[in-house]
């Protein structure tokens, strides 16, 4: 039987089991120890986490609405594999908000917040030997980047939207950062485009911008279920005891 471990904290009190097991997959899922085409049963997860089935299927159900995995018969689940199509179109909506974003930001006279710029530049417009060079961490601070831009228009409605958005190309973009050469890259983009923001060049930044999101989207074009198997070679170490040995299945 699978045991809880020692890295597990216990359930929290009953009401709170179906976050609590949701909170710790949602994590599995975007720390990629859980690949796309990963399979796992409600039975193996209830027991690792020592809960009983029915706040598993809550927690499966939950991960299943925010597009992260999907449901079989007798308990069967498999994270979302990776679905070409559906990346471009996320990525389309993408490039609307964050357009619409940096025009509305070089805009004279409107109501953005200037604090989370300001924030923004601390962190991008560093020297070049105070830049972070771990792939993972840089991929956060890539996230928050784009959110708070968006979210700096005061447009909350589209900012949570576009936080949506950014939970469902996380995996992608995270192994673009870890397999691809974008570290350095993303600290000189984003800069420039802080740049044309503070100077309110609207074209500029639109410009920089457009470049930026299309490099993006040509890396993961460039994504290969090799990428993949790599991530998994590398993490056999940390198997997860919930993840059957069988479960190996990348398309």
């Amino acid at each position: 039987m699978i045991k809880n471990p020692a890295n597990v904290g216990p359930p929290p009190k009953s009401s709170s089991l179906p976050d609590y097991v949701y909170g710790n997959l949602r994590d599995d899922i975007f720390a990629l120890r859980l690949l796309p085409g990963d399979q796992v049963t409600e039975s193996d997860i209830a027991a690792y986490f020592d809960v009983s089935r029915t706040p598993v299927r809550e927690a499966l159900q939950r991960l299943q609405r925010d597009g992260l995995m999907q449901g079989y018969v007798r308990g069967g689940w498999e994270v979302v594999p990776v679905d070409f199509k559906r990346y471009e179109d996320l990525f389309e909506m993408r490039r609307v908000i964050e357009l619409y974003a940096v025009t509305r930001l070089c805009q004279e006279g409107v109501g953005i917040d200037q604090s989370l710029i300001d924030g923004l530049q601390l962190t991008w417009c560093c020297p070049v030997d105070q830049r972070l060079v771990d792939g993972l961490q840089v991929a956060t601070l890539d996230e928050g980047f784009h959110q708070t831009l968006v979210r700096a228009t005061g447009n909350l409605e589209m900012a949570t939207t576009f936080d949506r958005l950014t939970d469902r190309v996380r995996i992608v973009r995270r192994l673009d950062f870890l397999y691809g050469d974008c570290v350095q890259l993303t600290y000189d983009e984003h800069a420039a485009i802080l740049g044309a923001i503070t100077t309110r060049d609207s074209a500029a930044a639109l410009g920089l911008m457009t470049a930026h999101i299309e490099d993006s989207h040509a890396s993961v074009r460039q994504l290969t279920l090799h990428h993949l198997h790599n991530v998994r070679v590398g993490a056999s170490a940390e198997r997860l005891p919930y993840l059957p040995v069988k479960m190996q299945r990348l398309s």
